[in-house]
């Protein structure tokens, strides 16, 4: 039972990819950094709230905080003013500001670039270390970054029964082509921005995924 399950979901998944290359072949990250320290600052902020405002308060952050030691010696009263608007601001800035004094001290000044240095950085879980790692440095089979989308679109395409991203996680990452992880978090970011998103809208029968697996349509959001 557990293995035909297993290849029902494996073929979905492989059909589902097809897809999504076809209608975001060029699906990437929406955050805008210009190194891995920036993209670490960013992932972080981007807890509970959108790229678009993310990208709003790191236009300006970027350009008044130029290095990780301009982080490691900020204000943090200041500091977390110049993030609010990203809302969460004051575990969001202490947990960068202790990131970069532990990157100065522990790491040389540099990013960590493997999942268990990430994780070890205040406020940055699996998720958010594979968005790093696949990113900053080009670590793109080291897992699958589940956020919101993935995690809704994966439950409601029939890939995972779980609830818990690092559950789901690891339900993808049996059924998925390691070459495509990376990718697939990415292709699903867009599909549901795009195409079926949470917010209400019409039944999702039409939709290219849920022709794919029916019963989707059944499953809101």
């Amino acid at each position: 039972m557990i293995e035909h399950l297993l290849k029902e979901r494996t073929l979905r998944a492989r059909k589902i990819l097809k897809v999504l290359k076809a209608l975001f072949p060029d699906a990437k990250i929406a955050l805008r950094y210009s190194n891995p320290w920036e993209l670490v600052v960013a992932v972080r902020l981007s807890a509970q709230c959108t790229d678009k405002k993310v990208n709003e308060v790191t236009f300006p952050l970027f350009k008044k905080y130029l290095t990780l030691e301009d982080y490691a010696k900020a204000n943090l009263a200041q500091f977390e003013q110049d993030i609010k608007p990203a809302g969460f601001y004051r575990s969001k800035a202490k947990s960068i500001l202790d990131a970069a004094k532990i990157i100065k001290e522990k790491f040389g000044g540099n990013v960590p670039s493997t999942m268990e240095e990430l994780t070890s950085l205040p406020g940055i879980g699996r998720k958010s270390a594979n968005v790093i790692l696949g990113n900053a440095f080009g670590k793109t089979q080291e897992g699958i970054a589940v956020d919101t989308h993935v995690m809704r679109l994966s439950q409601k395409l029939g890939l995972t029964a779980e609830k818990d991203p690092v559950s789901i996680e690891k339900d993808l990452m049996e059924i998925l082509p390691r070459k495509d992880w990376f990718f697939f978090t990415y292709g699903s970011i867009e599909y549901g921005r795009q195409i079926c998103p949470r917010r209400k809208h019409k039944d999702c029968s039409e939709h290219p995924l849920t022709k794919l697996y029916p019963k989707a349509a059944d499953l809101w959001p």
